[in-house]
């Protein structure tokens, strides 16, 4: 009788630990942001080989990242051995903040790409700048990753 006893309480107590370990086993995320700034790849275009289309910016700025210049070295690259073709830089914003906030933001992130492209050799006659702010969303969704999507300067082929 105490023989089963004691076996019934061991059973509830390893049940026990094997339950609350389960709850605290760490799930693997897979993150495709650094902060908040979008680093995966499942929207990015290709102007050309190699040659990403567009560039992501953190919540509320138009700084370039570490990343967006390497990608607009490549594209300042691409332009310079393609003299004949002109670009249309397009900024955009995600869905928070009022229209004409997002208008102004994308155009200062479309304004820095393009800077940084003319300090690379690319005339500005060949740029040209539009901002679509929130009006374009590239992921309709209202989360952190979907945001740092639509945060973004797309260069799009004019010619």
């Amino acid at each position: 009788m105490k023989l089963i006893k004691i076996l019934k309480n061991t059973l509830i107590i390893v049940l026990a630990c094997l339950a609350l370990t389960a709850c605290a086993t760490k799930k693997q995320v897979t993150t495709q942001m650094q902060g908040d700034v979008y680093t995966g790849t499942d929207t990015v275009k290709y102007l050309a080989s190699g040659v990403p289309d567009r560039v992501f910016f953190a919540t509320n700025e138009s700084i370039l990242t570490t990343a967006s210049r390497e990608t607009l070295r490549k594209q300042a690259a691409w332009l310079r051995k393609n003299s004949n073709i002109n670009i249309v830089l397009e900024g955009h914003a995600d869905e928070r903040g009022t229209r004409e906030y997002n208008l102004a933001l994308g155009e200062r992130r479309a304004n820095a790409a393009k800077d940084y492209l003319m300090t690379y050799g690319i005339s500005s006659n060949r740029i040209s700048v539009l901002s679509y702010g929130k009006e374009r969303p590239v992921d309709s969704g209202s989360t952190p990753l979907a945001w740092s999507k639509n945060r973004r300067s797309v260069t799009v082929k004019a010619n």
